[in-house]
């Protein structure tokens, strides 16, 4: 009874849509075993041509190949709807072929009567030639667009896989967003795929169109002449005109469906459908139809060819180029407007003086297209999602990017300044992709070669056309906005202390007096002045620690304001107060902290020096070079095996070490056994000063 209940709901859940493929199945299977009248045979082959019909239309309207992402499973429907109607009209051929031509329906009539003009030897001709094309030249060539392209699409997933990624972590697309990616590159995979193994189908219906029309003569003239009293002329011209008819009716529709397969794995995606891409590229240059009718009109000047048809045809496209180049001067065509007249110099005023940009990009002539805003300039939403992506990870949102041209920097050539003063610069070609070599590439690409700007990568400069293949080696290919917008990037979060000024401090505290507005009046300006907070937060940035706590960071400096005011000694306390938060930030992702340690001597040596001047940090010359020696090796020995360099340190030194070895080791990380938390697993990976 249960059961019961559950199959009615199953079926009232149940839509028209979710039926249809099983019903069209069930169809399908049913006419190979089930007698057909010759009324509804007619209809089911008029359904099949009106069906291949439809799927060669919506073949030609679509702009990319996963807009009909379901064709290999028409395909291969359509092919099964086919032998079945052959499975039937066979059945129907065979016992009722000796009745008449229409034993079969009228469709197959029509087409064994009116289409070869009921003369057998050309029907065998005509489907013979109709075999050939749709078995030896779409179905093949279709099949073999789509293994090679099946075969090239996975081997550029990895790479395509790393763009998305470059792009996600440069913050210019979403998450959302590089999912949508990641999953269409899946699809375009499984397309292709698929349609590499349903051309296998059309193939298949091929040979089995010509075994059946054989098999329809064959067993015609034995089933006429044997059970019919046919004589052999009789059933000859009966059996073949009805099988001829019968292998027509199911090829042209055949012939149809792999039209539309080709069309659909040999297009190349330029966001237009197949009829606007013929006319726009074939029909679209003036030069070309001009010379064409030029050939045609004098071979139609040839004594004894058709003079009517080739001068007709070089007058149309005589005309068609005409009409081109008159609409082309329409387009071009500007107004003349009179020069203004020239505004009377003022004197000099404070608004002459122009302030100092924070953060500039200044950009060549040729660049210009990259941040016009009335061309759709792809680098501003670029640089739009660089300062979104800053304010997320950061924990600030820093100020806005002015951007300008500048006629005294080369043409491809652009400069990022802070407040100023160039702090990086580089050249992009408009026109080419970055192939960025990660470090891990399997061959060479012909190109300009270059490094990545933002992060000193070898690199080359290539063509639109070289981006599947350079994927391919495992290169990371970006365009130019997106290199413009990486080194900007990477500079903002260099730069990150400096650009976090006294209005920006003031911002993050308004932000967090509205839900903790007792905290931030106790802190400023009763306990600390706005400017030594501002230091704390730029030493925390000067070493990469984010300021997105914020509460954390005002909450411990609250604490200890009372009894010190040193931003340096502040820092280290809120330090420990975010200890778990840049714990995470370096091993995002494990419990064991990997980290290097310091000699018990050397140790004892800094904290004597230390100690002796507590103002000061300056270290004795021969520890020093030491220490900065073995600090180099251990960090290079921690990179090369993946490891983020850590060196941990005794809370006393940490900040001494911390300045000293900021400057020569950039990427090393300094943390106090305060800030590590009590339930992480520290493993010591190397000691510095064990020789010293």
């Amino acid at each position: 009874m249960n059961a019961l209940v559950k199959l009615s709901a199953m079926f009232r859940s149940l839509n028209g849509r979710s039926l249809t493929g099983p019903l069209l199945i069930i169809m399908i299977l049913g006419m190979m075993v089930l007698p057909l009248p010759a009324f509804v045979l007619d209809m089911m082959f008029t359904f099949n041509i009106a069906l291949s019909i439809m799927v060669l239309l919506v073949s030609i309207n679509t702009h990319k190949p996963l807009e009909f992402a379901a064709f290999p499973t028409v395909l291969l429907l359509t092919t099964l709807l086919r032998l079945s109607l052959n499975v039937a009209s066979t059945r129907i051929v065979l016992m009722e072929g000796h009745t008449g031509p229409d034993a079969a329906g009228k469709v197959i009539e029509a087409f064994g009567h009116f289409l070869v003009g009921g003369n057998y030897t050309v029907g065998i001709v005509v489907f013979i030639i109709l075999v050939v094309i749709n078995f030896i030249v779409i179905t093949k060539g279709a099949g073999r667009i789509a293994e090679v392209a099946a075969r090239f699409t996975l081997d550029a997933m990895p790479g395509k896989q790393m763009a998305i990624d470059a792009d996600l972590n440069a913050g210019l697309v979403g998450e959302e967003e590089a999912g949508k990616r990641r999953t269409a590159i899946a699809q375009e995979a499984e397309f292709y795929g698929s349609m590499d193994g349903a051309s296998k189908f059309v193939r298949g219906d091929a040979i089995a169109g010509i075994l059946i029309l054989f098999i329809n003569v064959i067993g015609g003239l034995i089933i006429g002449m044997l059970q019919h009293d046919l004589d052999f002329s009789t059933a000859a011209s009966s059996y073949t005109l009805l099988a001829i008819g019968d292998g027509l009716v199911a090829q042209i529709p055949a012939l149809i469906i792999s039209v539309a397969a080709g069309l659909v794995v040999s297009r190349v995606g330029t966001g237009e459908d197949i009829s606007s891409q013929l006319v726009n590229q074939l029909f679209s240059s003036p030069q070309v139809l001009i010379l064409t009718a030029s050939i045609i009109g004098l071979m139609g000047l040839i004594p004894g060819m058709p003079h009517i048809a080739f001068l007709l045809l070089a007058a149309v496209l005589g005309g068609g180029a005409y009409m081109i180049i008159k609409r082309k001067k329409g387009e071009t065509a500007r107004v003349t407007v009179a020069p203004a007249a020239q505004p009377e110099i003022q004197d000099a005023s404070w608004d002459d003086v122009t302030p100092v940009d924070i953060v500039g990009l200044e950009v060549g002539y040729r660049l210009i297209t990259l941040v016009d805003k009335a061309q759709d300039g792809e680098l501003l939403r670029r640089i739009k999602g660089v300062r979104k992506k800053f304010a997320q990870e950061i924990g600030y949102l820093p100020p806005s990017v002015h951007i300008r041209d500048n006629l005294e920097l080369r043409p491809n050539a652009y400069r990022i300044t802070l407040k100023g003063v160039a702090i990086g610069a580089g050249e992009v070609n408009v026109t080419q992709y970055l192939a960025i070599n990660p470090g891990n590439v399997s061959g060479t690409l012909p190109g300009l070669a270059t490094s990545d700007p933002a992060f000193g990568l070898p690199a080359v400069w290539i063509e639109a056309n070289q981006r599947e293949q350079a994927q391919i080696l495992g290169y990371t290919v970006v365009d130019p906005g997106t290199v413009v917008a990486t080194h900007l990037n990477h500079l903002l979060h260099i730069h990150a202390a400096e650009l976090l000024g006294r209005m920006e401090v003031q911002q993050l505290l308004d932000r967090l007096g509205k839900d903790s507005p007792k905290l931030v009046e106790d802190l400023t300006p009763k306990l600390l002045p706005l400017s030594t907070v501002q230091k704390v937060l730029q030493n925390l940035l000067d070493e990469s620690v984010h300021i997105r706590d914020m509460r954390t960071i005002v909450d411990a400096m609250a604490e200890h304001a009372a009894r010190i005011q040193d931003p340096h000694e502040l820092t280290a306390l809120v330090r420990i107060a975010l200890g778990r938060a840049i714990v995470q930030q370096i091993w995002p992702e494990t419990e064991e902290l990997q980290v290097m340690a310091l000699d018990s001597g050397l140790e004892r040596l800094l904290t004597q020096a230390l100690h002796a001047s507590p103002n000061s940090v300056g270290i004795e010359p021969g520890l020093a070079d030491t220490l900065l020696r073995e600090a180099v090796g251990a960090s290079q020995r921690q990179e090369q095996v993946g490891l983020t360099p850590v060196l941990l340190v005794p809370a006393p030194l940490r900040t001494l070490l911390a300045r000293f070895l900021r400057r020569a080791l950039p990427r090393l990380k300094i943390l106090s056994h305060a800030e590590v938390p009590d339930s992480s697993n520290i493993k010591v990976t190397s000691i510095l000063g064990a020789r010293a």
